[in-house]
């Protein structure tokens, strides 16, 4: 059940990167406006909301924040679909923000409540799963439906669900926490205070190292992730219009839409899965195998994503776009797992909250914000196509910056473990 509210959550927030250029062109915005509407909008309150929730999740039934979360963005996203201006859009974006930030860090402690610690890194990389599923979702059913019914119509459909499935949890996904508190098994006040987790987690190296590398990945996938498909609709319109014409599409969002779906969704729920089994299979031998998977992984991406954008043909970079995608997914289970270990067990919402501000703030707050920057100035000299495209092999080689930032945290993680 969280997997799937998980899933919802990544539908909501990505399908806007499908319909990027139908809403540019329908609200007459500019590429840094997009990436202020797909970016800083979202996370302008869902960094700063998460710490607080995540310290109601460490004393409250995490259950049912997580189900009033769900309601909250899945009726914001719905109402993206009734924007008629730029400060409308922005609003919305805002709220589907507000109601995501009580997703992840009360989700994460549940988890790891139930979850064996040897299985811990394999538990989360499968909640993890809810991020590229959930991303193939938003690509396809958002190119699908903006291509016959319209870009507002594929924001209402999508939120719909997720109301639902709130009610549903409701029902089906009980708080173990809370029947321990009732039975006397645990206690209230065993909390440690906010400033204490906070001071704890900024004296561990391997935390801020993690941290710092995760917010590299994230800042390049971000921006990436909001121009995905004015990239393509802008450098390879031809290409697409064949892919088109060969599966019997009238137009290219709805095509986009499913082969970028099918190609990021899958390639990287495989990487995610796969991440959080070798994380869980090196760790065995030490904390340091937690590090190893997305060091390595993250690496050997660089390469692969560069080409994606450089190489003319569009099925060869749409190919190729599948090989970073599958090893950028590795890095979920086991960085999450390190997050949930150096912690104790009742301060782990507060530091996956915490985690998730560096890595949102820097990723998802300031990537997309960056590639339209960039963009829009690389554009006064190459064109709107090729400028794009300048941003995105930028952002690309900035990933390696997280391959540093992983080797610093393999120094000490193994010193930091705790539960």
């Amino acid at each position: 059940m969280l997997t799937v509210t998980y899933t919802l959550a990544f539908l909501d927030r990505q399908i806007i990167n499908i319909l990027a250029e139908p809403i540019k062109k329908d609200l007459h915005l500019a590429d840094w406006q997009m990436g202020v509407m797909t970016g800083f909008a979202f996370a302008l309150l869902y960094t700063i909301l998460g710490v607080p929730i995540a310290r109601l999740s460490e004393r409250g039934n995490r259950s049912l924040i997580v189900a009033g979360a769900l309601t909250i963005w899945s009726g914001f996203t719905a109402l993206s679909g009734l924007a008629h201006s730029f400060t409308h859009m922005l609003i919305a974006r805002v709220g589907v923000g507000i109601g995501e930030a009580g997703c992840t860090p009360p989700a994460h402690s549940l988890i790891t409540d139930i979850t064996p610690k040897e299985k811990r890194a394999g538990a989360l990389a499968f909640y993890s799963m809810g991020l590229p599923i959930g991303t193939l979702l938003g690509m396809v059913l958002g190119g699908v439906v903006a291509e016959f019914y319209g870009w507002r119509m594929a924001f209402l459909l999508v939120g719909v669900p997720g109301l639902l499935l709130a009610a549903l949890m409701l029902f089906t996904v009980k708080d173990p926490r809370i029947s321990a508190i009732r039975s006397q098994s645990t206690r209230q006040d065993d909390i440690p205070p906010l400033g204490e987790t906070i001071h704890r987690l900024l004296k561990t190296k391997s935390f801020i190292w993690i941290s710092l590398g995760a917010a590299s990945i994230a800042f390049a996938g971000y921006g990436h992730q909001a121009f995905y498909g004015s990239f393509y609709l802008r450098n390879h319109a031809d290409g697409l219009d064949a892919i088109a014409a060969t599966f019997g599409f009238d137009g290219r969002i709805a095509v986009l839409g499913i082969v970028l779906g099918l190609i990021l969704g899958t390639t990287a729920a495989a990487g995610t899965a796969t991440g959080g089994w070798l994380g869980d299979r090196f760790a065995r031998a030490g904390a340091k195998g937690y590090t190893a998977v997305p060091m390595w992984a993250t690496g050997l991406a660089v390469p692969f994503l560069i080409a994606a954008f450089l190489i003319p043909g569009t099925i060869s970079s749409l190919l190729i776009l599948a090989v970073p995608s599958f090893l950028k997914g590795m890095w979920y289970g086991p960085v999450f797992a390190c997050v949930q270990s150096i912690v104790p067990p009742r301060s782990r919402a507060t530091a996956v909250a915490v985690f998730l501000f560096v890595l949102n703030a820097l990723g998802l707050g300031c990537g997309p914000v960056f590639a339209g920057i960039l963009s829009d100035v690389s554009a006064r000299w190459f064109g709107p196509a090729e400028g794009l495209r300048f941003a995105m092999v930028v952002l690309s080689i900035i990933v390696s910056l997280s391959v540093v930032c992983f080797a610093m945290a393999r120094r000490t993680i193994e010193d930091d473990i705790c539960s």
